[in-house]
């Protein structure tokens, strides 16, 4: 049985929960992990860039994936959010929860 996990990562963890709440109250996604700060390093208009971000992983169903990647980078507050997804292989009963969640 399968889930689809989406990752993106945001300035800070208030940030992070305001966007997880959101979602979650719109039964687009199950649950919302948010990771502890770390430092990004990069490339942005020619001049190289380093912050501290923290990475936000969301569970929802094959389903219901696109609605959830759409409202996230409708709401997200970087100009170029990185959104990842992925659908992976997970144990039945949290399949059947995640699906009753965002049902």
């Amino acid at each position: 049985m399968t889930l689809t996990r989406i990752h993106t990562t945001l300035p800070d963890t208030a940030t992070a929960k305001t966007l997880a709440a959101a979602l979650l109250q719109a039964r687009l996604v199950a649950c919302a992990h948010i990771a502890p700060p770390g430092l990004s390093l990069y490339t942005w208009n020619g001049a190289a860039e380093e912050s501290a971000e923290v990475m936000l992983w969301l569970k929802t169903t094959p389903e219901r994936a696109a609605e959830a990647v759409a409202e996230l980078a409708r709401r997200h507050p970087y100009d170029c959010p990185m959104i990842l997804t992925d659908t992976v292989e997970a144990n039945p009963a949290y399949v059947a929860w995640v699906a009753e969640q965002v049902a």
